[in-house]
C-alpha cells in the first residue's frame, strides 16, 4: 500500500495545486455563474475524493464494499470524464493546465493498476469494513479528506449562491439597434459593466480572447467577437469601453513582464481605432481605463487635478501615459474620449478585496510600510456607475479621476476593512522588504495617490458609495 498511498498522495498535492492557481487564481470559477456545471462536477469530484482518502487511510474494504468502493473509482473517472468536456465548452484551457491535467490522468491510471489487485483480494474477503491504521500516513490522509470534503463543501455552495445571482434570462436585444463594444468583457468590471448594460436592454458586443468562455458567461442577448475584423463596417456602434488590459498586480515588472502589460493594452487600442476608421459611422464616445498611477508616486495628500502632467521615470505613471495617448488618437475622427483613471476597483468578485477581507476576517490585516501613504479606491458599482455616465453625459470627456470623494491613506483604510469584519489591526509590514522582493511593483502598495473626482462631480455624478464605511459596509454583507 506504500506505493498507492504515495501516487494518492502525489494526486492530492499536484489537484489542490490546479484548483488554487487554474481554477481560482486564473479561471476565478466560483464568481463565474456560466461555471455552475463546472463547480457542480467539482463538488462531486471532491467528495469522492475526500471518501477516498479517509476510507483507504483507517479501513481495508472487504467483500461487497470492495465492489463499492469500485463504484467510487468508476464515478471518479466518469465525473473527470465529464468536467473535461465541460471544460472544453466553456473556456479556452492555457497549455500548463492541459499538461497538468494529462499529468493526473496518468497518475489516476497508475493508481488504478497499482491498486486494481488489493481491492481484488479485498472482494474475496466476507463483507465487512476492517479498521486498519497506518499510523501517521492515515492521520496525513484523514487531513487531505478533511481538505477535499471543506473543498467540495464550499465548491457546492458556490453552486447555490451562483444559482441565486444568475435570475432570469433577459430578452434579446433589436439586433439593428446601435450597440456598445466592450473591450474586456470578461474581465472583473467588464462583467459587472455587460450585466448592468444588458439589464437596460442595451446591445452588447462583447470583445473577448477566449469566445467559449465569453458565450458561456454572458447571455444569449451579448453578440461575443474574438476579432474586430469580424464586425462588419455597416455595425451600428455608438460607444465603445476599453478595459482589457493584462493584470499590474502579480508577477514581477522585468523588462518582459513591462511589455507585455504595455502590448496588452496598446494592441487593443490600435485595433480598436483601426475598427473605428472602418466603420461606416464613427462611434460617437470612447470611453478608456486609465489609472492613478498616471500620477506617479505621490506619498502626499495634494490632490491631483486632472490636468495634472504625468510622471515622469516612473513605469506605472509612463503605462498611463501611453494607454492615454492611443485613446486620445481617436479624437482625430471626432469622437468623444473619456480616460477614466481608476483608483483600487473594490468588489466581491474579484480583485484587491476578496484576499484583502479574507486576511481581515483572520485578524491578519496588516499596514503597510508607513500606512501614510493615500489609498485611493472605488466601490465596483461607482466604477461601472461612472462608466454609464461618462457613455450618456455628453459634457465629459478628457480625464477623470475614478477615485471616491472619500481619501484616506493605508493604514486607515486597513483598519476601517478590519473593523467591518469586527476585527482590529495588530500587524505592521515594513516597506523595505517588500521594496527588495517587489522591485519597483511595490510602489502599488507603498505609494498612493490623491485623486478626488473634481470632474465628475461637477459633470454632476452621485456617487453611490461616498464614504469607505458605506462601501465596505455593503461588501461585508
Amino acid at each position: 500500500m506504500n506505493t498507492v498511498f504515495a501516487l494518492l498522495s502525489f494526486q492530492a498535492l499536484l489537484g489542490a495545486f490546479d484548483n488554487l492557481w487554474h481554477h481560482e487564481w486564473e479561471a476565478k470559477l466560483p464568481q463565474r455563474v456560466s461555471a455552475r456545471r463546472e463547480l457542480r462536477l467539482h463538488a462531486a469530484r471532491e467528495a469522492l475524493y475526500a471518501l477516498l482518502f479517509i476510507g483507504l487511510a483507517w479501513f481495508e474494504w472487504h467483500g461487497l464494499f470492495a465492489a463499492l468502493l469500485a463504484g467510487v473509482l468508476g464515478a471518479e473517472l466518469c465525473i473527470t470524464l465529464a468536467d473535461f468536456l465541460e471544460e472544453d465548452r466553456t473556456r479556452r484551457l492555457p497549455p500548463f493546465e492541459r499538461w497538468l491535467h494529462t499529468v493526473l490522468t496518468v497518475s489516476y491510471g497508475l493508481f488504478i493498476g497499482l491498486f486494481a489487485p488489493i481491492a481484488w483480494a479485498w472482494g474475496q474477503q466476507p463483507s465487512t469494513l476492517v479498521i486498519h491504521s497506518h499510523g501517521w500516513v492515515s492521520a496525513l490522509f484523514t487531513l487531505y479528506g478533511l481538505g477535499v470534503g471543506a473543498w467540495s463543501l464550499r465548491n457546492a455552495l458556490a453552486v447555490r449562491r451562483l444559482g441565486a445571482a444568475s435570475g432570469p434570462e433577459l430578452p434579446k436585444p433589436d439586433p439593428s439597434a446601435p450597440a456598445v463594444l466592450v473591450a474586456g468583457a470578461t474581465g472583473f468590471v467588464g462583467q459587472a459593466l455587460v450585466a448592468q448594460l444588458r439589464r437596460e436592454g442595451r446591445r452588447v458586443i462583447a470583445l473577448s480572447r477566449d469566445g467559449r468562455q465569453a458565450r458561456a458567461l454572458f447571455d444569449r442577448g451579448v453578440w461575443v467577437v474574438e476579432r474586430l475584423e469580424d464586425i462588419p463596417a455597416e455595425t451600428r456602434i455608438e460607444a465603445v469601453v476599453k478595459l482589457a488590459g493584462a493584470r499590474v498586480l502579480g508577477l514581477p515588472w522585468t523588462a518582459a513582464r513591462r511589455r507585455e502589460l504595455l502590448w496588452s493594452r496598446a494592441r487593443v487600442a490600435a485595433d480598436l481605432l483601426m475598427l473605428m476608421r472602418r466603420l461606416q459611422q464613427a462611434p460617437r464616445v470612447l470611453v478608456a481605463a486609465s489609472a492613478v498611477g498616471f500620477y506617479g508616486a505621490r506619498n502626499d495628500c495634494t490632490p491631483q487635478q486632472e490636468d495634472t502632467a504625468p510622471a515622469t521615470g516612473e513605469f506605472q505613471a509612463e503605462l498611463c501615459a501611453a494607454v492615454e495617448h492611443e485613446a486620445r488618437r481617436a479624437e482625430a475622427l471626432g469622437v468623444r474620449v473619456v480616460r477614466l483613471r481608476f483608483g483600487v476597483v473594490l468588489g466581491r468578485g474579484d480583485g484587491a478585496y476578496p484576499p484583502q477581507a479574507l486576511a481581515a476576517r483572520l485578524g491578519l490585516a496588516a499596514v503597510l510600510g508607513s500606512g501614510g501613504q493615500p489609498a485611493p479606491w472605488i466601490h465596483l458599482d461607482d466604477a461601472v456607475g461612472l462608466i454609464r455616465f461618462a457613455l450618456a453625459e455628453s459634457r465629459l470627456e478628457g480625464a477623470v479621476n475614478a477615485c471616491a470623494p472619500q481619501a484616506v491613506d493605508q493604514a486607515g483604510f486597513t483598519r476601517a476593512l478590519a473593523a467591518s469584519f469586527g476585527r482590529r489591526v495588530r500587524l505592521r509590514l515594513p516597506g523595505a522588504p517588500l521594496r527588495r522582493l517587489a522591485g519597483e511593483m511595490s510602489t502599488l502598495l507603498l505609494d498612493g495617490q490623491c485623486a478626488p473626482p473634481f470632474k465628475a462631480l461637477a459633470a454632476g455624478y452621485r456617487f453611490r458609495h461616498a464614504s469607505l464605511d458605506s462601501a465596505l459596509a455593503d461588501l461585508a454583507r
